[in-house]
C-alpha cells in the first residue's frame, strides 16, 4: 500500500481547524482522540495475550527481548528495554533495544537509515540472534524496511516475532508470528506518529513486557518482588513490599531483608513460612521463582 493511502497518514477531520481553535478547545480535542486510543488497543487484546504467553516460554529459557524500529517507534522500543533493567532487576543483556541509525537515533535523526532492509537483518546478526529470542518490531505505518529486514531474519532463524503496527494488515505483520495492529485512526496532527500511534505502541509495550516479568515471577500479588534495594528510597519500598505482603511491622521486615541477603522474594517467603534462607530459596528454585505458587504449596 502507499504512504498516502495508509490510515496514519489521513486528515483527520475533527482537527482541520485545530489552528484556529482556542487553547482550551486545542486540548479537549487532543484530548477527545486521545481516548480513542484505548478502545483501538483493546481489539487486539487476544493477540497481545498471546504475545505475552509466547514470549514468556522463550524468555523462560534463556531468550532475550529484542525491540527493533525506527524514530518513534525504536524509541518506544529502547525505552521499554531500558526501564525493564530496574524495574525488574533483569540484567541489560536480557533486553535490548536496537533503533535504525544506533544510539545517536535516539536524540537526533538519521536520515536513510530506517530505510535499510539490510541494516535491521546487521543488527541482529550482530547481536547473535537465537530461536529462544524474542524480536518485538514496532512502526507505526507498518511497513519500515528497518523492520521488516530484522523480522524476515527473526524468521530465518526461528526467533519469535512480534509486530505492532498502527495500521490495517501491515507489511510487518504479514512476516511477523504475532502480529498486533491498534488501528488508531487519523493524527491530530496529520502523520504526527509520535501523539496516537506512539501512545497505542507504549501501552501495547507495557502490557507485553509487563507480563512477560509477570509470568517470570517478578511479581507477587501486586508488587514487584526483584525490586534491588541500592539506596535508602529501595530499601524502604522494599521493607514496605515485605510488610504489607507478610503482614509484618516495617522493623521486622527489615530483619528479613537482611537475612535474605536484600533478596525481597526469598524475604516474603521466610517470613510467611518460617524457612531459613537456604529452605525458602530451595522452594523458589522448585516453583521457578513463583513466589505465589512456593506459599501455596506450603500452606
Amino acid at each position: 500500500m502507499k504512504i498516502k493511502n495508509l490510515e496514519t497518514e489521513a486528515r483527520n477531520p475533527a482537527t482541520t481547524h485545530i489552528d484556529t481553535m482556542s487553547t482550551l478547545d486545542m486540548v479537549k480535542t487532543i484530548n477527545a482522540e486521545d481516548q480513542k486510543v484505548a478502545r483501538a488497543v483493546a481489539r487486539a487484546e487476544k493477540q497481545i495475550a498471546l504475545a505475552i504467553d509466547e514470549s514468556a516460554k522463550r524468555y523462560g529459557r534463556g531468550g532475550r527481548l529484542i525491540y527493533i524500529g525506527a524514530g518513534t517507534s525504536g524509541r518506544l522500543g529502547v525505552l521499554d528495554a531500558a526501564e525493564l533493567v530496574p524495574t525488574y532487576g533483569i540484567k541489560p543483556e536480557r533486553a535490548i533495544g536496537l533503533i535504525a541509525g544506533g544510539k545517536k537515533a535516539m536524540f537526533a535523526a538519521v536520515e536513510g537509515a530506517e530505510d535499510s532492509a539490510s541494516l535491521g537483518e546487521a543488527d541482529l546478526k550482530n547481536l547473535k540472534l537465537t530461536a529462544n529470542d524474542i524480536v518485538i518490531g514496532l512502526a507505526a505505518s507498518g511497513r519500515t524496511p528497518y523492520v521488516l529486514g530484522g523480522l524476515q531474519y527473526a524468521t530465518e532463524v526461528a526467533a519469535l516475532s512480534i509486530a505492532i503496527a498502527c495500521v490495517q494488515n501491515s507489511e510487518i505483520g504479514q512476516k511477523a508470528d504475532i502480529p498486533i495492529e491498534a488501528v488508531v485512526g487519523p493524527e491530530v496532527i496529520t502523520g504526527s506518529t509520535r501523539m496516537k500511534a506512539g501512545t497505542a505502541q507504549k501501552m501495547i509495550l507495557n502490557m507485553i513486557s509487563t507480563g512477560v516479568m509477570i509470568r517470570q515471577g517478578k511479581v507477587y500479588q501486586n508488587v514487584m518482588v526483584d525490586v534491588q534495594p541500592t539506596n535508602d528510597k529501595l530499601v524502604d519500598r522494599a521493607c514496605r513490599i515485605i510488610s504489607e505482603t507478610a503482614a509484618i511491622s516495617p522493623a521486622k521486615a527489615l530483619r528479613f531483608l537482611r537475612k535474605a541477603d536484600n533478596d525481597v522474594a526469598l524475604a516474603i517467603i521466610m517470613a510467611k513460612t518460617g524457612k531459613n534462607k537456604l529452605e525458602a530459596a530451595q522452594l523458589l528454585t522448585e516453583y521457578h521463582g513463583i513466589v505465589s505458587e512456593v506459599l501455596e504449596s506450603s500452606n
